[in-house]
């Protein structure tokens, strides 16, 4: 065995290794076997014995190591030690699980021949290089006595002990290159200890937050597949502290089969041992197994491109297209190599060293269409292929040439998502499609600049999976749609992320491990193609032309810690508003749970309709309503809240279902048990049996029944109002909708408020209503509130520092939930004033509401391009009144500096559009023609300010003080639009 053998492994164990090695020699066995060890600590060391040092022999053992992240007894690979034979007879392998416990030692005494080492280095006093021929390393600020120590006392004992001190010092200047981050940091140098061969080479490897077993095995796969053999290796991991966990990964190898240790190669093993901790399974048994000759890249942009058409081509034959069809057809030897041609056409287009232009791109694809047309006989292949190359003719953007991206994002025209068959509909103003490691991700906006929640979509099994995968980019779309239509009121446009995740059968671990890494990966990619860097302009080649500007905020599956990364590593990244870039963060954001600030909306629609609806003042008398969405939810539970606090045992709640259960009661459930699990956080099970009156029951989904009563208590329970505050989209559809009716065809309830995102499809709504007059109000009005504090939280992170809005936070707060309230009564008066007057579905009056207060805001925008600075600058008060006005009164002043022109051009546009829509109705817009419409809403804005200036010298007239109320009135409801004489 290699001296290291003797000094890196303890006595007792290597006594073992001879007792087992002995005996497989004395019985003339194979060299093969196991053996499990034991530590004190509760460690096990797991040593594999194999015959030979064959290429390939590693990576064939870490496959047969038992365990995994998927398991619940999953323990983390801590440790390993790879040894060969100097006779090549065989192979030692240790293997150790679980974290080593840490002791408090003096890390100056464990550590004492690093501590002198690096005093020599510093101190100058080392030659150019050690007794081997090895360069020393050169005086570093990190080798300073005090950094070492705070280093070392991260690292396990045995690490520290086991290392050369020129190694050590090696791999933490590796370590503070990843540290803090989710990066990979790659060394190599020559192996200078051995004699015989001068193509022995040592890789040094830093992975932060990756798990050990997965880095080891990708990072073996790849050395093979570029004909590198594995001689020896160690494997560590050392604590990040809030950033988790880096692994410290050093292999000795060496070229075989021809292959070739010079720098060009050398290179690409870095670029793809980069790629390999972000690259999804399927493109590693493409690029390592299938197909190695296409290389990682490549690879990668065809799976991809897989993943883009599965919600394309599914639409046309669900099961010709499936996914896994998809990337099996446009992979198999017939195909792969036009697939390939195509994917190098993608690559040219985005060359940073010469893009094609949009001529040469047309021409080869030309060429290449006709290649596919005369050489593929199979139309589902012929098809797939030619979507491909659609693909790279829509795609805008891509951080395919950025080295140390962490996931594959394309900036894609949005008519490439639009099938042939599907009817005409709005189409987006942007998409971005992101492809990672065990994840898929959409971001749709509907406006140049845009906001809207990411949620992560984590199915239990292979064949949801599969079921979300066909409808990802619609659910995308219609989220984002959804949410288009509430933005309304704010200056950003609508979008939605959604993240689709693979962590089926993993440990509760393992799940939250993969979900913390899509968030990064995701996000840090979308960062990648919207900043305006150095890098970027090097590197991301531009079919867009302008700047993009979009924000997101945290929706299902999202995590405070999430949100915080986020907007660390905006910063880090260099987008211009970093705290803006996520709303809700914990400690500067408004947290809509906490302040229930989507439920304060989604009761003043209750309020108006109940009063309109059913002629029921909820003050005066008594109603019933039912929800889905638990106690411990945002929405439902916050809901419950307000129920209490504005109407008392005015309120019965009949019914609620959630995740686990639903509980019922004709009579209405127990106030102070509903707030025992509002206050508790606890969802619906756990509501107490004994405080049902006669008729009611608590069903859990622990059992059949019980399912079934939870998934059909929004249809089966009686109530005034229907409250959904949770739930799947999608939960009432045109297939179902009957459901929710009784026997003799009236409603279970006649009134329904969305306070969850398309729990009710379009179809639904529409024939609720036209069979049996279900008034609804849709989620695009009913929950616009939870947005409308987004976007402040986006102004605040803007324009005021995270220490000013945290001292004013109480007062800022305060003045929001008004602002919520005040937009909330402006619309629903408007709904159900429009809606007495023209009739119609309540939900076609609430799109039309949406639909002439952005149709006014696009038209604005566009005019304002052409304003002066002066005369916005007159427009800026619209601005400054929509927001809350401690925040104005502290930083108005600074809005220039602080605020992108083109928000401040967005908010005055959309301030006055839903200011002239909420005071005259949506005919008064509608019926102005397009080209008008701009410059009549300026004429507005000086009307206003001249009835204004007529109601304050009225105030001061000497009249009789009933007729001056009349006048006064009469100017206010109609005085702005008589001046101008459009009616």
């Amino acid at each position: 065995m290699p001296a290291p053998y003797f000094r890196q492994v303890p006595e007792s164990f290597r006594l073992d290794h001879i007792k087992a090695i002995s005996a497989i020699k004395d019985a003339s066995m194979d060299m093969h076997m196991n053996l499990k060890t034991h530590l004190p600590d509760g460690r096990q060391v797991l040593t594999f014995i194999r015959p030979g040092t064959m290429p390939g022999l590693l990576l064939a053992m870490i496959k047969e190591l038992p365990f995994n992240q998927r398991s619940e007894e999953y323990m983390p690979l801590s440790r390993i030690q790879i040894y060969s034979a100097e006779d090549d007879s065989m192979s030692l392998n240790l293997f150790v699980y679980g974290e080593e416990s840490k002791h408090q030692t003096d890390v100056t005494l464990t550590g004492s021949h690093v501590l002198e080492y690096a005093q020599q280095v510093m101190d100058g006093s080392l030659p150019p290089q050690d007794e081997y021929g090895r360069p020393n390393p050169k005086p570093n600020n990190t080798f300073e006595r005090d950094n070492l120590i705070k280093h070392m006392e991260k690292c396990s004992e045995s690490y520290i002990l086991r290392s050369d001190p020129r190694r050590f010092l090696s791999q933490m200047q590796l370590f503070e290159k990843v540290s803090g981050s989710d990066n990979i940091s790659v060394s190599t140098e020559y192996s200078y200890l051995d004699e015989n061969n001068d193509e022995h080479y040592w890789i040094d490897i830093a992975l932060a937050n990756t798990l050990p077993h997965y880095a080891l095995e990708q990072t073996t796969k790849l050395l093979f597949l570029h004909s590198f053999d594995v001689m020896r290796a160690h494997l560590d991991n050392v604590s990040d502290g809030d950033n988790g966990t880096i692994t410290l990964l050093r292999m000795l190898v060496t070229p075989v089969n021809g292959a070739k240790g010079n720098e060009a190669t050398f290179n690409l093993l870095h670029q793809e041992l980069k790629r390999c901790k972000w690259l999804n399974d399927s493109t590693m048994e493409l690029v390592f197994e299938t197909h190695p000759w296409l290389g990682v890249r490549r690879g990668e942009i065809i799976t991809a491109m897989a993943s883009i058409m599965h919600p394309i081509m599914s639409k046309q034959n669900a099961i010709a297209f499936s996914k896994g069809n998809i990337l099996e057809t446009i992979t198999k030897d017939r195909y792969i190599k036009h697939a390939a041609a195509i994917v190098d056409l993608f690559l040219d287009r985005f060359n940073p060293k010469g893009p094609l232009s949009d001529e040469e791109l047309e021409a080869k694809s030309k060429e290449l269409l006709s290649v596919i047309d005369n050489d593929v006989e199979d139309t589902s292949a012929q098809a797939l292929l030619t979507k491909m190359i659609d693909i790279v003719k829509h795609t805008l953007r891509t951080n395919i040439y950025m080295n140390n991206r962490y996931a594959l994002g394309l900036r894609l025209d949005p008519r490439i998502m639009s099938s042939e068959d599907e009817a005409p509909r709005e189409t987006p103003y942007g998409v971005i499609f992101v492809h990672g490691r065990r994840f898929d991700g959409y971001h749709t906006r509907f406006r140049d600049i845009a906001r809207g929640g990411m949620r992560l979509v984590t199915p239990a099994s292979p064949e949801q999976y599969a079921l979300e995968s066909a409808h990802q980019y619609e659910e995308c779309y219609g989220l984002a749609f959804a949410q288009q239509l509430k933005n309304k009121d704010i200056p950003e446009g609508g979008s939605k992320a959604v993240v689709l995740i693979d962590n089926i059968g993993m440990s509760g671990t393992g799940k939250d491990f993969v979900m913390r890494k899509s968030v990064k990966a995701f996000t840090d990619t979308i960062l990648d193609l919207i900043v305006d860097t150095e890098e970027t302009r090097e590197e991301v080649v531009d079919f867009v032309g302008k700047k993009e500007v979009l924000y997101l905020g945290p929706d299902e599956q999202v995590t405070p810690e999430d949100i915080n990364w986020v907007i660390k590593r905006a910063e880090q990244r260099g987008y211009d508003t970093p705290a803006a870039f996520m709303s809700s963060k914990p400690r500067a954001g408004i947290n809509h749970k906490e302040y229930g600030v989507t439920s304060e909306g989604v009761n003043v629609y209750l309020d108006v309709a109940l009063r309109h609806v059913l002629n029921i003042d909820p003050k005066q008398e008594s109603f019933t309503i039912k929800i889905t969405g638990g106690p411990d939810g945002d929405v439902a539970g916050n809901e419950l809240k307000i129920l209490a606090r504005e109407y008392g045992d005015n309120a019965k709640v009949v019914g609620i279902a959630d995740g686990t259960g639903c509980a019922e009661d004709p009579n209405g459930l127990a106030w102070d048990e509903l707030l025992r699990l509002v206050n508790d956080n606890l969802p619906i099970d756990q509501f107490n049996p004994s405080k049902l009156g006669e008729g009611g029951a608590v069903h859990t989904v622990n059992t059949e029944e019980g399912v079934k009563a939870r998934n059909s208590m929004h249809n089966r329970v009686q109530a005034d109002a229907f409250v959904p505050a949770g739930g799947r989209p999608n939960t009432i559809n045109i297939h179902n909708y009957k459901h929710f009716l009784n026997s003799d065809g009236s409603p279970s309830s006649p009134l329904i408020v969305e306070g969850a995102n398309l729990f009710v499809t379009d179809e639904a709504r529409q024939l609720l209503f036209e069979e049996a007059g279900v008034v609804i109000v849709k989620d695009s009005s009913a929950n616009k509130c939870g947005v409308i504090t987004s976007s402040y939280e986006i102004c605040a992170a803007m324009m005021l520092s995270e220490e000013e809005f945290f001292e004013n936070k109480d007062q800022i707060v305060s003045e929001v939930l008004n602002k919520l309230h005040n937009y909330a009564q402006l619309e629903a008066e408007l709904l159900f004033r429009e809606f007495k007057t023209y009739g119609g579905s309540l939900p076609e009056l609430s799109k039309v509401v949406s639909d002439a207060v952005n149709a006014a805001t696009d038209a604005l925008s566009i005019a304002l391009e052409s304003f002066s600075a002066e005369d916005k600058e007159k427009l800026l008060p619209l601005f400054r009144v929509h927001l809350p006005k401690t925040m104005a009164d502290m930083s108005f002043d600074k809005v220039h500096e602080r605020v992108p022109a083109q928000y401040i051009s967005n908010a005055i546009a959309s301030c006055l559009a839903s200011k002239m829509v909420y005071k005259e109705g949506t005919k008064f817009v509608n019926t102005l023609p397009k080209d008008k419409l701009a410059s009549v809403a300026l004429r507005y804005v000086e009307a206003e300010h001249q009835i204004v200036m007529l109601k304050n010298a009225l105030e001061e007239t000497e009249m009789p003080e009933k007729e001056k109320e009349s006048i006064l009135k009469l100017l206010e409801a109609g005085g702005a639009r008589t001046a101008l004489g459009v009616f």
